[in-house]
């Protein structure tokens, strides 16, 4: 199956589910953009999985990473507005395609859940901000489970914005 939207592309690996749909707002800043006249940015998130992806989820995974059993991964590439574009926590090079066991840890994770770790990494693709979202459902099994990270990763393409 591929996935086509908002400017993220992804041949889905067999037996891996994934949608692209607009992420949430934080509606502190989006109060604020209104009153100075703004107009709000909702950017793209990319989910993908070897587990069930949820209907109803968060942008980071809350929902899907529950479902994680051992021999699970889920991915989210969350896109940032571009006025992100060029700060320091962005400014580290493109989003990488190959992840190794280092980059894993149990405190890695947006909230913690026994056995499961996660990275989470800020790059700049395609004059786009986004930030990498992995998490491993088993961490005793990161080197085997990277295989299938890797592979989801080396199909995601990401074209520049419009």
């Amino acid at each position: 199956m591929q996935l086509d939207a908002h400017g993220f592309r992804v041949a889905l690996p067999d037996k891996w589910e994934g949608a692209v749909q607009r992420g949430a707002v934080d509606e502190r800043v989006a109060a604020r953009t209104r009153q100075a006249g703004g107009e709000v940015h909702t950017p793209p998130v990319l989910h993908l999985t070897s587990a069930s992806l949820p209907e109803v989820r968060g942008d980071y995974g809350s929902g899907a990473v529950d479902l994680l059993g051992d021999d699970d991964v889920f991915i989210a590439l969350v896109e940032y507005g571009p006025e992100n574009l060029g700060t320091a926590l962005f400014d580290t090079g493109p989003m990488p395609r190959r992840l190794s066991v280092a980059d894993f840890q149990p405190n890695g994770l947006q909230r913690p859940i026994a056995g499961q770790s996660g990275t989470q990494i800020f790059c700049t693709e395609a004059g786009r901000a986004l930030c990498l979202y992995v998490v491993l459902g088993g961490h005793w099994q990161a080197r085997r489970l990277l295989n299938r990270v890797n592979d989801a990763l080396s199909r995601i393409d990401v074209a520049p914005s419009r």
